[in-house]
Formats: structure tokens, sequence, C-alpha cells
């Protein structure tokens, strides 16, 4: 074949840096402290501790004042290519070795590892300079004497903290107070877990009932926590007070916590400080990402060797042509020091300074507005992608819940038909206002009317108090609970949620008359049609979890002081909860089809008797140290039986922008995208389709559930027979078959035009990136928006972050930021086309202005009996390799073969780079044929028979 053959060198094993940091498990432990453990703390006393804890100093630097120089220029001659220079700059020390002057080797490795060091000392200095502000910053600190003013950095275990409205927590901590009158705060979590959304937390109830701050230190009270640990979304531990009758003991959930890094949202808090320093949850959970190396990067280092090995030969064959007389082993060095300009050190210069070109032309691109290189070493990825993994919610969709569905098994309200829903509610509260006498014999029209009115009733009335949604009420910009929240004035009533789903959910009960219009720790009131305040007393909240996948309240209402538990979730959980329909499968999986995200909401009334009961269960099983989350759930699921089913409630999320078009410029790329999602079947399956990820005219193959490996084996064979056909498979199926035939379904799979991975977890995202890169062979992109795609985007070999609702966690952690998933294509198609391209030309070019002066080298020693004599002396050399041919050379930088609408509007021209031909051993044998050309052309031309003939 006379087809290019593109330089693939074997794909190192991954380095599994991106998992957490090692936390304070391995740092004990080498330290030769033993295991952490849990720890009693003691409320203002941190001298009463009971082991010792490290300082509470942040640092995010590499190097100190006396590991910097080492831990550089280490960093640097571990690599062949930096190696090679330092031994050739060596030998010069060497008499017999030496063949020209020291600076004609020292000054251009000297040149590249001062502008290596230089970076990385500025790097440092800025690393350190951002530390040092957070060690720097002033909180107040609870004494015998009164306030104190205290550094970050001096903040110890057991302190008592106060933090002001808008101030970050310092450490981690235990919420004791808040000023707040509704007894509570809300925290900012965006820098820790990526999500947007105000998180509420709830102080302490024995510490909050306290007069004043300062009666924190007149108690005799601990904190038993567990030990340090990764995890940011739970938390085990107890609070006890001791000079109490009896004592009190309450205990301590993730609703008590304030991690550091967190911002308080609301009020001014008094917390206890837990841990710090290296035992932090934030410092725990910060990765270590790999430093990522270009597969044009390795493909240049291929191509050193084999010029390393070109030098080698060359060397050999001149002394072998001296019949190796005399020291014969020192005229082989001689030669490799005489022709060391084979490999370039320029090469690595050159390509450095591109890249940090392509990362300027990316940044200033206004077509792609807001777009951000952190990973300026890798831009030539971009122009390779062969595969495209993306997150669904938030990427291809606007992560905006619209409510679009009510279903109440015998009747459906959609969009068009919810002004019928709002008569009826209008209907049960006018009617309950009036209080009309008792009619007799009513019609059978009225009792439908009533029946469907209660119905419809007690579906909004769920969806309305099923939820932790928070009304925050502002003026001008600055929360003011205390004078809006008395008028409840709907032009500055804010929702606050953790989940879109839940404020859609509010905002529609809204629409259709019963708005939330108060809520707090204890209490939630609603406002009906005719302005009538309905208070509820909240008993017990059980929030939603993806273990659980579901969500419950207890409240009781005030007027009636009924006792009613509600709960909302998944259908796949819900459908063994509630009693026994024969509409709730078969209804969800039509609004799943339709793209809608449904939610089932159940409830169960209870008595008195029966939620002092269960009440008594849930606290002792709240207090248990051990095994607390499954003693909690048992005792929570003892209630989850025969729930009377309400109403099913659909929401959808919206295509972003130019999604369609997108999509389908990477398809005719040659890019064939996966759709990784934790979302259902159906709704994957129809988000697929909406966003045209599959063709009209391609079939859909719908990997049933296998849960064993006879299941896999035949579901991969009747896959195996379909052809040219998307695959939509779950993430237990997929776990399943990955376990027994992980090699033929990533075969299978790598066919298929386009791949929709539903019901993903994040681990299984990362685990697909790094099987298609170990299986393929190929580029990988992951693009993604929350938290949960940072593990997918850091295994990749090139990560893309999008900006969106759910934070910047992911958009911090990848290697390019973009705004909108829009912006892929022209980051692709325009930006990495051109980089490839231009680093293919540029390092070719360097290699061949070296081999020009190798060439001429090597004619120089034949004609004079093979001595080991340089050609050129001193700095002409240098000069050539740099300043007089370093402009013309470094052009190839700003090269363009194509406009950038050209390149959008043909894909295609994409597909052509996916075979690595501007960069190929074709290419490059082709260069090198080139060199040896113009070198003898030129020595033809000088040389004394030309001029002779001239003559």
């Amino acid at each position: 074949m006379t087809d290019n053959i593109p330089l693939q060198p074997v794909r190192q094993k991954k380095r599994m840096d991106s998992r957490p940091r090692a936390g304070c498990c391995e740092w004990l432990r080498c330290c030769g402290r033993g295991e952490p453990r849990p720890r009693t703390v003691w409320l203002g006393h941190p001298e009463k501790r009971d082991q010792r804890y490290p300082r509470n100093v942040i640092n995010n630097q590499k190097y100190n004042f006396f590991t910097f120089l080492p831990g550089v220029l280490f960093n640097q001659f571990k690599y062949f290519f930096n190696l090679y220079f330092l031994l050739l700059a060596c030998s010069q020390f060497v008499p017999e070795m030496r063949l020209g002057a020291l600076y004609t080797y020292w000054v251009p490795l000297g040149f590249v590892l001062a502008v290596t060091i230089i970076r990385e000392a500025v790097e440092e200095i800025r690393c350190y300079l951002r530390d040092k502000e957070v060690n720097s910053q002033v909180y107040s600190r609870l004494t015998a004497r009164g306030t104190v003013k205290v550094k970050s950095s001096s903040i110890q275990v057991g302190d008592l903290i106060i933090v002001e409205k808008n101030q970050r927590v310092p450490a981690d901590m235990i919420f004791l107070r808040t000023s707040e009158k509704n007894g509570s705060c809300f925290l900012r979590t965006d820098q820790l877990d990526g999500e947007t959304d105000w998180k509420l937390r709830l102080p302490v109830a024995c510490t909050q009932r306290l007069p004043t701050a300062a009666d924190l230190l007149q108690i005799r009270s601990y904190v038993y926590a567990e030990e340090p640990n990764i995890d940011i979304h739970n938390f085990v531990g107890t609070f006890t007070r001791e000079d109490s009758d009896p004592p009190i003991s309450e205990s301590l959930s993730i609703e008590n916590a304030l991690w550091a890094g967190t911002v308080i949202a609301s009020g001014t808090v008094v917390g206890v400080v837990l841990y710090t320093g290296r035992e932090l949850r934030s410092v725990m959970n910060t990765s270590n990402p790999r430093s990522k190396i270009g597969l044009f990067d390795l493909e240049v280092n291929c191509l050193t060797k084999i010029l390393f090995g070109a030098l080698v030969v060359v060397s050999l064959v001149m002394v072998a042509l001296q019949h190796f007389a005399g020291r014969w082993y020192l005229q082989i060095i001689r030669f490799l020091l005489l022709f060391s300009n084979i490999i370039p050190i320029s090469l690595r210069v050159n390509l450095d300074m591109g890249k940090i070109v392509y990362s300027w032309v990316i940044r200033r691109d206004a077509k792609v507005p807001g777009t951000v290189v952190r990973s300026s070493t890798i831009p030539e990825q971009l122009g390779r992608i062969s595969y495209l993994l993306t997150d669904k919610t938030g990427t291809l969709t606007q992560n905006e819940m619209v409510f679009k569905r009510l279903h109440l098994g015998t009747v459906a309200y959609g969009l068009d038909s919810m002004d019928e829903v709002q008569s009826h509610i209008f209907s049960i509260y006018t009617q309950q206002s009036q209080d009309p006498p008792a009619q007799k014999g009513p019609t059978l029209t009225t009792k439908v009317r009533r029946t469907m009115s209660s119905r419809v009733h007690e579906a909004v009335k769920a969806i309305a108090l099923c939820h932790n949604v928070t009304p925050v009420y502002e003026s001008n910009g600055v929360t003011d609970q205390a004078e809006a929240e008395k008028q409840y004035e709907d032009s500055c009533r804010v929702y606050q949620a953790s989940s879109p789903d839940e404020v859609a959910l509010v905002q529609w009960t809204e629409s259709v008359g019963l708005t939330l219009v108060g809520r707090d720790q204890s209490s939630m009131q609603l406002r009906t049609p005719g302005d009538q305040i309905l208070n509820f007393t909240i008993l017990q909240l059980f929030p939603f979890t993806y273990e659980s996948k579901r969500m419950g309240i207890i409240v009781r209402d005030e007027s009636t002081g009924e006792i009613t538990f509600y709960m909302k979730g998944a259908d796949v959980v819900m459908a063994g909860i509630v009693q026994y329909n024969d509409w709730l499968e078969e209804e969800c999986g039509n609004m799943a089809r339709e793209g809608l995200r449904v939610l089932v909401v159940a409830k169960k009334s209870l008595a008195e008797e029966q939620y002092q009961d269960f009440e008594a269960r849930y606290v002792q099983a709240k207090l248990s140290v051990h095994d607390r989350s499954l003693k909690v759930a048992t005792v929570i699921e003892s209630l989850e039986m025969e729930m009377e089913l309400l109403c099913l409630t659909g929401v959808e999320d919206q295509l972003q922008a130019d999604v369609r078009p997108t999509l389908e410029t990477l398809r005719n790329a040659g890019i064939k995208v996966w759709m990784l999602t934790g979302d259902k079947l159906e709704t994957a399956t129809c988000t697929a389709k909406n966003a045209h990820l599959v063709t009209r005219n391609q079939d859909i193959h719908v990997f049933r559930l296998v849960t064993n490996r006879g299941e896999a084996h035949l579901e991969l064979n009747a896959f195996r027979r379909k052809h040219d056909c998307a695959l939509v498979i779950s993430g237990d199926s997929l776990e399943v078959c990955l376990k027994y035939y992980e090699y033929e379904f990533m075969e299978l799979a790598c066919q298929c035009p386009a791949v929709v991975c539903c019901r993903c977890a994040p681990t299984q995202k990362a685990q697909i990136v790094r099987l298609l890169q170990e299986r393929t062979g190929k580029l990988t992109c992951a693009v993604g928006d929350g938290g949960n795609d940072v593990s997918m985007i850091q295994e990749s070999d090139c990560g893309v972050g999008v900006e969106g609702k759910e934070g910047k966690q992911a958009s911090l952690a990848a290697d390019f930021s973009i705004t909108q998933f829009k912006h892929l294509g022209r980051l692709l198609m325009v930006h990495g086309r051109n980089s490839y391209k231009r680093s293919a030309a540029l390092s070719q070019f360097v290699i061949h202005r070296s081999l020009c002066i190798s060439t001429m080298q090597a004619v120089f020693s034949s004609v004079f009996y093979f001595a080991s004599v340089p050609l050129y002396q001193g700095f002409l050399i240098i000069g050539y390799s740099t300043i007089y041919t370093m402009f013309p050379v470094f052009s190839l930088v700003l090269d363009k073969d194509v406009k950038s609408e050209v390149a959008m509007l043909y894909p295609e021209l994409y597909k052509d780079l996916l075979k690595g031909r501007p960069l190929s051993y074709k290419t490059f044998l082709i260069w090198v044929l080139i060199s040896i050309y113009q070198v003898f052309s030129i020595n033809e031309r000088h040389s004394p028979s030309s001029s002779c003939r001239a003559r």
C-alpha cells in the first residue's frame, strides 16, 4: 500500500493520577502516627484534644525553597530528549571530546532550562501568594476574654469561630448558632461540589436555644466526630451536653456540617472546628491530575529516537571507514558529538512556543467567546479526536426544567390544559372559604367534579409540600427576610434548592394557585388563591440521595392536626412502595419516551400513635455512631409501605442552542459521539433522537437488562446480528458486560455510529473513556458541565468543560473551557485542525534544517579522510538554529491552508487528520530525502570541478 503509515507509538498505560490526593490516612501512616480515628472535640477548649492535629495551613505548592531547583531539574532531565543534551554538554569538559567552545553547547541548553525554571518559578510564586492570601484571612474566635481576631492559619481544632455573611468557611466545622431568625442558614458550595444552588444548613438545636453566643463557653459539651475521610456528602457524629439534667445528646449529620471552602450566604454563624489542614474534606478531595502528554509529542519523541539511531549508525560508519584505527572508541564519541545536530535542541523550544501561540489564538477568537485554555501543552490533540463522550444534562441540554405534564392515572394535564388544574384548585379553596350549607341530593356531575377537584388538589398540595425548596426574599439585591417575608411579596421572592427539578415543581404549583411563601427549619407556609395562609409543621425531612432515589417529608396540618407522610422519587423505586395499580409502569414509559423526567408522588396518613412510635425509633437510629445510615434507612422503610399513589409529574430539559448542527458537523468529521448520562433509558433515548445524535434512518438497539453471564452472552449475540444501528444500554447491563465480556462488548460498541449509556455512574464514565483508549488506541474527548463529569474529563485525552448551571467544577478541571456546546465544533474543526497541521509542518521543517547541517558535516568529514573536525565553529552554528532562521521557520505557526469558514463548511477535511497523514513515517522520509538532495545540490554547485567547468 502506498498510503501513509501514521505514527502510532505504543500508548503508555495510564497512571491513575486523577484520583483524590492521598488523605489523612496515608499522611498519618507515613508519619508513623497510626490509623486515623474518631475524635472528641470540646467546645472552646482546644487544649483538651486527645490527639495531635495538623495546622490549618493551605499549601498547594509543588516545591519549597530547598526542593525547587532540584525538583525542576529532575523533572526536566528524566526525559531522554533533555538528558541527551545534558550529557552532550557535559562531555565538552573532557579535553579529548571537546569539539568547540563550551558556550556552543551550554548556551542553548541553558536557554531551554532558564525558560522552564522561570515559568515554574512564576507558577510557584503565584501559588504561594494565593495560599498566603487564604491563610492570612482574619476571623473572629470566641474566648473567655471575649472575641479575638485570629488568622486562618492559626485556627485549631476545638476553636469557636464566627463566620460572617459572604465569608469563606476556614475549616471543617459543626454549625452551632446562627443570627437568622428562622434558625438556619444557606451555604454556597460551588467551589466544593460544583453545584450552584444554595444548600440549607441547620444548627445544633441545643446550642441554638442558648441566649447568646458567649454562653457556648459556659456549658460543658463536646462533639464526637467520625475519623477524617473524603466524603463531602455525608457526616456521622453526635453532640453531647454533660452539664444538663439529664445529659442531652443530638445526632449530627451533613445538615449540621460546614465544610472548608464553602461560603456563608445568609446570616452570621458560629461553629466549632473539627478538622484542619490536611484533614479538611476539600484538601482530601483535591485531585492531582496527571500531566497529559499529547499523541503528537509522543510521535515527535518517536522521531527523535529514530534520529538518534541514525546518529549512532553514521558515527559507526565513519569509524569503520577508518578501519577502527587508534583509539576508535573516542572517535565514535567525537562523531556522536559532531553529528549531534541531527537532533535539534531548538525543536522543543519551537514547539512549546507554538503551543503558546495556538492557545493565544483560541482565547482571542471572537466566535468562541469565553473560551479558556487551561492546558496549553495539548492543543494538537483537538485535531485528532476520534471519540467524543458527552454528558446530557447541562451539556446537550440547558438544565432549565420546565413543567410539562401532570398525570393522575385517568386523566393527564399538559401545558395547554393547566387552566383546568388552576380552576380545580380555585374551586376547592373557594368552596372551603364560603363553606355553603349542605345541599340536598347533589347531582352526579357535582360529585364527579368534586372528586376530580379533590384528586387534583391532593396532588398539587403534595407537590407543594414534598421538597427541600426555601423561598428567599430579596430587596435591592440584599436579602431581607424580616421585612419582605411579612408581606410575602411575589416580586422579591426567589426559590433556592439543590435541584432545578424541585424549583420547577414549586414554580408550577405557584402558577396554578398554591404558592410556597415561607419556610424555616420547622414550618412551612402555603398561600391559597384566596390569599389564605396554610401553616404546616415539618416533623421530619428525608433528603434525596443517589442511593435511595427518593425524598420524603412528614408534616402536620396546623388547621386540622392531620399528620401526612409525602414521598416522591424515581419510578424504579416507587413502584414497590405504592399500592398496586395497573397504569404506573405504562404511563412512566410513555412520558419518558416524550423526553420527560418522571417523578412519582405518593402519600400516607399517619395516626398520632403511629408517628410517635416511628419518631422514637428514628431518633434512636440517628444517635447510632456505627452503621447509622443502614439503621436510619431501615426505620424509614417501615413507613414506606402501601402508600397512596397521587400522580406522576413530568419536567423537560430544553436542548442547548445549535446542538443538532454541531453534532451533525462532528459526525461528518468522522467523530463518533457517545452520550453518558445518569437519566433513565427512555429519557436518554428521546434526547438522543431529539438532538439528532441518532439519525432518522438509523435503527436503535436497546440492550435489555442483564444480570448474569448467560443473559449477557445471549444479548451480545443478538446485538452482533445488527448492522449500522445505535446502541442504548443501562449502567447495570454495562457493568455485567464489562465484567464477563469486556473485549467482545467494546469491539461491538466501537462499530456503532452512536452509543447512549443511561443510568451511568461517574466512575463508569471514566471507565468507558479508559476502555476506549486501551481498546482502540484512538484519542478521546470528554465534555461535561457538572462535578460528576470531572473523572471522565480528567481521564480523557482532551477534556472540555462547559460552564453551566451545575457550577464550574468541570470547567476548572478541564483542559479547555467553553461557554456553550456549539463552540465545540469550531474548537475542533478550526483550532484543532490548524494546531495539528502547523505543528506537524513546524517539527519536520526544524528537523529538515538540522539534517542539512549534519549532512554537510558528514560530507565535510568524508572529504577530509573522515576526520572528526567541526565544519562550523563558535557562534555560527547557534545563530543558524536561532537568530538567522528562527523567524522564517517559526512563521509556520501562522500558516493556514483553508479559511476557517471553509473548514466549518466541509468537516470532511478534519477526517483526513485522523489518519495521521501530516506527520507520518512517509512524510518524515520525504523530508530526509529533501535535506540530502539540497545538501548535495549545494555541494555540487560550489565544488571545484563545477567552478572549472564554468570557467
